[in-house]
């Protein structure tokens, strides 16, 4: 991803109308930013979660495959309420989880995302405490 400056630019300390340049945002480093994003929404560690970027129409989508972290089955035949306590289904914290992750790889990053594709691959069991 590349942005080219030339619009005014606003930096703390700096008036400067315009900042000729090019800026880039490696595939790694952005890369690192959407598992980082999964991770936190999806409740496991980033190293956990794999993420491949692809070309959609000159927009960046993003493939993710990641397992999702879970109260265990004897909490939640305990309190059953348990499951709205955590975010509702997988599948609804899954798709929940979509949009929080594009919103904030778009808010780091400044890329445009066309989408988010998530597959859940497995499940990471909590026993007490509150899942995320």
């Amino acid at each position: 991803m590349s942005a080219t400056a030339g619009a005014p630019v606003h930096v703390a300390g700096l008036n400067s109308t315009a900042l000729n340049g090019h800026n880039r945002i490696s595939t790694q480093a952005l890369t690192s930013l959407a598992k980082a994003a999964a991770a936190e929404a999806l409740g496991v560690a980033s190293q956990d979660v794999r993420a491949e970027w692809s070309d959609d129409d000159g927009l960046l989508a993003l493939s993710l495959v990641s397992p999702i972290k879970i109260p265990s089955l004897t909490e939640v035949l305990r309190d059953p309420g348990r499951v709205a306590g955590v975010g509702g289904s997988i599948l609804a914290r899954t798709v929940s989880a979509k949009s929080r992750i594009m919103a904030r790889v778009t808010e780091l990053s400044g890329a445009e995302l066309s989408r988010v594709d998530v597959r859940i691959s497995g499940a990471r069991i909590t026993e007490g405490g509150r899942v995320r």
